[in-house]
């Protein structure tokens, strides 16, 4: 089994779970909308439209979608009202499968975290403003490491918040692997050049190192992670080897807006969407990988510590509109 076997009953029935809300709030509004009709018109497509708006999947998306049914309707002459919920998660399969968004294999480990593959050691920086979970999914994800095997580091850099480090330090006693901090109000740069220091004296696979949670100015974001990732060249000329962004899936379309400011000041080349247990809001999902085209590598369904799942667009897409 794979460290992510994402494909195991537990996990689907976790997925199936976590997404229950948005699912109820997406089906119940299609029930209602098609009680008394017998094909799919442009009255149902506007009812459709405001229940995908409503979802959060997003105004440009949800347009997409909607003309991708109507184009399908237009073609099959009749469509029944029936056919509607396969029809949207026919669409929404495919409208995800053109996005940049890796599947994982069969094994349960995503593309780009097949370790035997990556640099040695692998540095991944992760961002995000405060209260999105950001360090839990640092813990989370050491844990996943560890647990398969993989030496891990992590560095404390969002040192503007007492709680994020000491938060981060817990995480590590929990799952058994070092944090390297320098307490509050220090130098996050210099953290984060501790940090790849040791991970490289220890020989570890994977640093993972915190940055600090306020978007503040996007000129000081800016230079913060620019100076952190200078230092970490000095040892790394590569690194960082991926940057993360860390959104919170229950605050909508906010999570949208704070996407879009962070990939304004610095390059994001992965996605994680958390929180979407407790939410009827997940359909932002959708949305955020149609516009930014950046990889979902993970979504949080749960608080416990294998919630946090490999993205998966076509489980995904299943466990959403699986009556």
């Amino acid at each position: 089994m794979g460290l992510f076997d994402f494909f195991s009953k537990e996990k689907k029935e976790t997925l199936d779970k976590g997404l229950e809300k948005t699912k109820t709030n997406i089906f119940d509004k299609i029930s209602r909308v098609i009680v008394g009709k017998s094909k799919v018109d442009e009255e149902v497509l506007d009812e459709l439209e405001e229940i995908l708006i409503s979802s959060d999947v997003g105004v440009e998306t949800t347009v997409k979608i909607i003309r991708r049914i109507e184009a399908r309707v237009e073609r099959d002459k009749y469509t029944n009202v029936q056919e509607l919920d396969q029809i949207l998660r026919e669409e929404v399969a495919e409208l995800l499968s053109e996005n940049n968004s890796h599947d994982i294999k069969a094994s349960g480990i995503p593309y780009s975290y097949e370790t035997e593959h990556l640099p040695k050691p692998y540095v991944l920086l992760v961002v995000g403003v405060n209260g999105v979970g950001k360090t839990t999914t640092i813990g989370k994800l050491a844990h996943q490491f560890h647990k398969r095997g993989k030496k891990v580091v992590l560095g404390a850099a969002d040192t503007f918040r007492a709680a994020a480090v000491d938060q981060l330090k817990l995480w590590g006693e929990r799952v058994g692997v070092p944090v390297i901090e320098h307490g509050m109000n220090t130098d996050p740069s210099a953290v984060a050049f501790d940090t790849v220091k040791k991970g490289m004296e220890m020989g570890a696979d994977i640093i993972i190192i915190d940055t600090a949670g306020r978007l503040h100015t996007k000129v000081n974001l800016m230079n913060e992670l620019g100076k952190i990732k200078r230092v970490v060249q000095k040892f790394l000329p590569e690194a960082p080897h991926e940057v993360m962004l860390v959104l919170d899936g229950s605050t909508g379309q906010n999570a949208v807006i704070q996407a879009r400011e962070f990939t304004k000041v610095t390059e994001i080349n992965s996605l994680t969407i958390t929180k979407l247990d407790g939410t009827a809001k997940g359909g932002v999902v959708i949305g955020i990988s149609d516009e930014f085209k950046i990889p979902v590598k993970y979504i949080g369904v749960g608080e416990k510590m294998d919630d946090l799942q490999v993205f998966n667009k076509m489980e995904f897409v299943d466990s959403l509109f699986k009556k």
